[in-house]
């Protein structure tokens, strides 16, 4: 009854089922693995971000370039504030509002964007706070440059003078006549009465969209290895039944040829 098992068809079947599980578990196990990787790099940016807090400041150019083990740490520099502009559509505490970021010209020459504080409303040059004046020295957590689009940030062009819709040397190198670092920070106690900016996770260590997505791969890949399964049970089980109904005489008959004429 099972010797159909051993013809070219089902081993056709048989070798597709063989292949196909292997493969469907694999993809599912590499699916989660990444799921669980972004659990763990959550895990450890929040764990991070607190001792980041308790960590005396260092000087900026020891931080650089930004990374995932550098982002949100205290740094400090010197220099004097020049340019400010302001950033519109931040929100914080669920509330609309905007940054005042001001740019500081190191004794090295560079500028580093930094976030002063932030303002509640529509983004008004009168409302924000001018700069202090002569050398100052700031000190904040660092910051990786922002991408347009990506992390609550805003891709909108078109603003008026005086502002940027993303702090990043990119968006900020046309705006200014002089060399900027590939990174920004924002104060841990803002100037004149504006709110402080928290410091945002890195990159990719957070259970966003991109995590919830791996773990619906992980479940799609197991439950295609059960439909692999269901299938051949599915196949094997049909074909036994019209081998059964053949042995019994059951199987239906080839109707007959129609003659020409008909009869």
């Amino acid at each position: 009854m099972y010797r159909f098992l051993l013809t070219p068809r089902w081993w056709g079947i048989n070798l597709f089922v063989l292949l196909a599980i292997p493969f469907c578990v694999f993809m599912g196990s590499w699916q989660l693995s990444r799921f669980e990787a972004r659990v763990q790099d959550h895990r450890s940016a929040g764990e991070q971000a607190a001792e980041n807090k308790r960590e005396a400041a260092r000087p900026l150019a020891e931080l650089l370039p930004v990374d995932k083990a550098t982002s949100g740490r205290q740094v400090t520099a010197s220099g004097r504030y020049a340019e400010q502009l302001l950033v519109p559509h931040r929100e914080l505490d669920g509330k609309p509002g905007y940054y005042v970021l001001t740019l500081l010209r190191t004794d090295g020459g560079k500028a580093l964007p930094v976030v002063r504080g932030w303002l509640p409303g529509d983004a008004k040059p009168a409302a924000a706070p001018a700069a202090p004046t002569g050398e100052v020295t700031v000190t904040g957590a660092l910051q990786a440059s922002e991408v347009p689009g990506e992390n609550g940030v805003p891709a909108q062009g078109g603003l008026p003078s005086g502002q940027t819709g993303a702090i990043s040397a990119a968006s900020l190198v046309n705006l200014v006549p002089y060399d900027l670092y590939d990174a920004w920070i924002t104060l841990d106690k803002a100037d004149s009465g504006m709110t402080a900016v928290p410091a945002t996770a890195p990159g990719d260590t957070g259970l966003d969209l991109k995590a919830f997505q791996n773990l619906g791969y992980t479940g799609e890949w197991f439950v295609f290895a059960g439909f692999v399964v269901f299938m051949w049970f599915r196949l094997l089980r049909r074909e036994v039944e019209f081998a059964r109904d053949a042995e019994l005489g059951l199987a239906p008959d080839e109707e007959p040829a129609t003659s020409p004429s008909g009869v």
